[in-house]
């Protein structure tokens, strides 16, 4: 592919030569666009300099052209255009395939700067890459303006879809091929791969994990752990980036922060707590205690976890009162 890219550049180097030497008549629309198409035969988006550059643009034009000017040399340092350069190639080479006969009258090109100087200092151009693009001048889908349209690059490197996009909407009326990328055998084998591994693993450990998969009191705790989480604000905390501890401004700490807007690391920690006992202790008196036989022991149990479920709830009463200091109520000790 680069043997015949460069025969491309070479034709069209040596063609545009003999041109501006006038040892060729001035070739006309028709006679350059079958010149041109000969070569994009070799390369799908031919290789031009100063001179083949100007013959593929003149006017007048029947036909369509899309050059790139870009600057792959390393010692530009221009990482945009390598990292377009492939893109690029691929739209030629899509619309090449597709449209062999010629129908839609388009014609790529890519004009490297250490290839075109001169047409890069008599554009103004700055930076690179820069994709133009020449309507016809002349026949049914000539335009009133002969000024090329411009690509814009803000973006970033776009891919062949996109470009291909902007070139259909300025070619009305005239085939356009899609955009074929090649198979990537390597993602292929890389997926089929891990499929493979994926479902060996499953079917050699399924026996075993399968039991611990399907263990009720695992998915319990884990949807508890969850809930926990969630409801003691520990997401507040990670989008907010807020402070383990507060300095109380006595010389000691805070462990909870006043206002519905404000929150401490370590108040999440004491809230998920109080939550997971009084969640433990509402479990125990619905789940546990009616198995106990022995009535006196059920009774000191009864009496034991009610008595936590209340001293829990005196404590978050407190809280939501240091949260908002209008909260009415409370529960002793607590006050």
């Amino acid at each position: 592919m680069r043997f015949l890219a460069t025969l491309a550049s070479a034709c069209a180097l040596v063609s545009g030569a003999l041109a501006a030497a006038g040892k060729a008549p001035p070739k006309s629309s028709e006679q350059r666009f079958a010149e041109f198409r000969r070569l994009a035969r070799l390369s799908s988006t031919i290789p031009l300099n100063d001179v083949s550059y100007k013959s593929l643009t003149a006017a007048p034009r029947d036909y369509s052209v899309a050059v790139l000017l870009t600057a792959l040399d390393a010692r530009f340092g221009c990482q945009l255009c390598r990292e377009f350069q492939p893109e690029w190639d691929l739209v030629g080479r899509s619309w090449a395939k597709g449209d062999k006969k010629g129908e839609a009258r388009m014609i790529f090109g890519t004009l490297d700067f250490s290839e075109g100087r001169d047409i890069f200092l008599s554009l103004g151009l700055q930076t690179a890459p820069v994709l133009l693009f020449f309507p016809p001048t002349i026949g049914p889908h000539a335009v009133a303006s002969p000024e090329p349209l411009r690509y814009d690059f803000t973006g970033g490197p776009p891919a062949a879809e996109q470009v291909h996009g902007w070139l259909v909407r300025h070619l009305p009326g005239r085939p356009h091929p899609d955009i074929r990328r090649p198979i990537n055998y390597i993602r292929w084998a890389v997926g089929i791969t891990l499929l493979l591994g994926v479902g060996t693993l499953v079917a050699t450990a399924g026996p075993y994990l399968l039991p611990i998969i399907q263990n009720r009191n695992l998915w319990a705790a884990g949807t508890m752990i969850a809930i926990l989480l969630f409801t003691s604000g520990h997401m507040f905390n990670h989008i907010r980036h807020v402070p383990y501890v507060a300095g109380d401004g006595r010389g000691g700490i805070t462990y909870f922060a006043g206002g519905f807007q404000s929150q401490l690391g370590l108040e999440t920690q004491i809230v998920a707590a109080m939550y997971g006992l009084l969640s433990f202790s509402t479990i125990a008196l619905g789940s546990r205690i009616p198995r106990i036989t022995e009535p006196k022991k059920q009774l000191v149990a009864a009496i034991s976890w009610i008595s936590v479920m209340f001293f829990l709830n005196s404590f978050l009463l407190s809280v939501f009162r240091i949260k908002n200091s209008g909260y009415p109520f409370s529960l002793p000790p607590f006050m």
